[in-house]
């Protein structure tokens, strides 16, 4: 009986796959990195919009308008928009990969891609292009506001 040296699994000469991106492992530290991150946007935006002016009915076309003039806050909210849509796909990517299976799952996989992708396209158009004077306002020192500015 002979005894053979059997390789230990990770061996470099048994390495005749080639190493692919892990999506699985960087899905997982993206949702543990963007939910601490999501953490501090969320609860800043809470503050600014809830706490900081003292009475939610402050809250306004006027007062967003004023906020989206602010490029911090354009940034801020545009973090905001990209780390939770795509912390929620990835989430619900997740799902579907453990809940369906064969074509449907890939139908899924497909129809959260191109919702992801339409709905971060749309959400960053708005909050780059915004511009509060265009439409009438009922609030006469924000209308006087877009009148000096045209």
């Amino acid at each position: 009986m002979s005894t053979q040296n059997i390789a230990a699994p990770r061996s470099p000469h048994l390495s005749h796959r080639k190493r692919r991106f892990n999506i699985e492992k960087w899905g997982w530290i993206y949702m543990r990195a963007s939910g601490v991150l999501l953490v501090v946007l969320v609860f800043g935006h809470l503050f600014y919009n809830l706490i900081f002016p003292g009475k939610v009915s402050i809250l306004d076309w006027a007062f967003v308008a004023g906020k989206l003039a602010d490029p911090i806050w354009i940034v801020w909210d545009l973090l905001l928009l990209w780390l939770a849509l795509i912390h929620g796909s990835n989430g619900m990517r997740t799902l579907i990969n453990d809940y369906a299976h064969g074509r449907f799952r890939t139908l899924l996989l497909w129809a959260l891609g191109a919702t992801t992708v339409v709905l971060l396209v749309l959400g960053t158009l708005v909050l780059t292009t915004f511009d509060p004077c265009i439409g009438g306002t009922d609030n006469a020192e924000f209308a006087a506001i877009c009148a000096a500015a045209q």
